[in-house]
């Protein structure tokens, strides 16, 4: 099985590199084809080429972006995209020619705290300004509208009374990358018929 990851302008990368180390360990049955990144100075960039990946720069501001998108995922005959800090929807296009087989992680419990421009600390602020007293993060399928695809996975952690954004957000973020991996064994399972995870 091989996916492909695809980061964004601001992120870290770090749950690129947790499903990068589950390829290479050999916790995932699949290869990685190939990170496609937005800009060649994304630090997800080196730290992937650091790792052994391949990498693809798809500025999203050429005008051909969806086209050289699926160009670029039909090359690496790519079975699932892994979204990782993508803050943009994919382009309908994308979406509709890989149905079912794009998955993005959240930091929040959705369908809570999710949509258009709820990323990053924004999220665990609003989460905390809800009053929720647990958080945690949700793997879920990509469509054509912020947050809304049908969920995959959750996992949950509590919130804490002296909690700030940041200290919230490096709560999830731990449980993200071990969520991410899980989902994409689930994924692997579900599609190729085994494991006991495949009845979803």
């Amino acid at each position: 099985m091989r996916l492909a990851i695809m980061v964004g302008a601001k992120g870290r990368g770090s749950n690129m590199q947790a499903i990068l180390r589950a390829c290479k360990s050999g916790r995932l049955d699949a290869e990685c084809g190939v990170v496609i990144a937005p800009r060649e100075d994304v630090p997800a960039v080196s730290i992937a080429r650091e790792m052994g990946a391949e990498v693809a720069v798809i500025s999203p501001d050429e005008s051909h972006y969806a086209e050289a998108l699926l160009d670029i995922l039909e090359l690496e005959r790519v079975d699932l995209l892994c979204l990782a800090g993508l803050t943009r929807l994919l382009p309908v296009e994308v979406v509709r020619a890989m149905p079912g087989r794009i998955l993005n992680i959240h930091p929040a419990l959705l369908p809570r705290h999710g949509g258009k421009g709820m990323y990053g600390l924004r999220v665990h602020q609003a989460v905390l300004d809800a009053g929720d007293k647990v958080s945690g993060c949700t793997v879920h399928y990509v469509t054509e509208e912020y947050d809304e695809g049908d969920i995959l996975l959750q996992m949950t952690c509590p919130v804490e009374e002296d909690d700030t954004a940041e200290t919230l957000a490096a709560r999830v973020l731990e449980l993200e990358h071990e969520c991410y991996v899980k989902a994409i064994q689930m994924w692997i399972a579900h599609r190729y018929g085994i494991g006991r995870n495949a009845s979803l």
